[in-house]
Parts: structure tokens; sequence; C-alpha cells
């Protein structure tokens, strides 16, 4: 098997349990929906909210971080790539993570007024962390069984088996 093989055999090994395709259900509509969201309402969820975090070139780093979001859920729901498209979606998800929701813990989050304190993080940050703990859960494990992620590892395997 030639290295290619064996890179696209590892992506794409997927003999996890079919259930996984909740998860990525869960986890690829959430980035779909919220990076789609960035560029209906940019004020609120886009770039405004970027400026308003303190984040830098906000102007770039919205839309771009809204298509990452948007290309990667499209491939989490497929399971096309899962493993790989989890990487920049954990990277994101640590960023926010550290950008809007850790400074609720000292009392300083631009985005979320006098929100402070240990409870008030945890409640603003459920959805981030379930983000993130489902993209990690998706590079460990791959797509499941059912997946274009399985199909594409059968293929391979076949192929390799052909030679």
């Amino acid at each position: 098997m030639t290295q290619r093989r064996a890179l696209l055999a590892r992506l794409s090994g997927a003999d996890a349990p079919a259930a996984v395709i909740l998860i990525r259900f869960y986890v690829g509509a959430v980035f779909l929906f919220e990076g789609i969201q960035k560029f209906l309402y940019p004020d609120r969820l886009g770039t405004g909210r970027f400026d308003k975090a303190g984040i830098p070139a906000p102007d770039l780093f919205a839309p771009l971080d809204g298509v990452f979001e948007i290309v990667c859920g499209l491939l989490i729901l497929a399971g096309l790539l899962t493993r790989l498209a989890a990487v920049p979606m954990i990277v994101n998800m640590i960023g926010a993570l550290l950008i809007t929701k850790l400074p609720i813990l000292w009392g300083a989050a631009p985005l979320f007024g006098d929100a402070s304190g240990w409870w008030d993080f945890v409640h603003e940050s459920r959805t981030d962390l379930a983000q993130l703990c489902g993209s990690l859960f998706l590079l460990i494990v791959g797509a499941g069984t059912w997946s274009l992620d399985a199909r594409l590892h059968r293929a391979v395997a076949s192929g390799a088996a052909d030679r």
C-alpha cells in the first residue's frame, strides 16, 4: 500500500458503531447553521460579534470562521473526511472558549454584560463545550459505519487488496 493510500485509509477509517451518526448530525448541523448565521446576521453573530469580543481583523476572521464552520459542518454531516474536518473545529471551539467564555470567569466578558463567575461560565459555554467534546469524539473514533468515510475506506481497502 502506498503512503498516500495508507494516509487515506487512516483518515477514512470508520469502524465505529453506526450510532456515531447521531453525534455527527448534532455536531455537523450546529457548525453548519452557526456558520450560515455569521453571514445572515453579521452585526450580531459575525463581524460585529468578533469586533465586540476584541478579535483582531474581524472583517477577515468572522467570514473565514463562517466558511470553515459551513464546510467542516457539511463534511461532518456527510461523514466525509470527518477526522480531518474535526481538527479545525476543535481549534475553533478552543478559541471560542478562550476568547469569549473564559473572560466570564474574570468578570470581564464584553459579550455577556455582567455575567461572571463559575456558574455563568458553565452556562454560557455549554454549547461550545458540547461542540468541542463532539469534535474530539469524532476525531478519535471517526465517522462510523454509516458514512462516506466508511465507503471510502472499503474502496481503498479493496483497491489495496487488488494489488
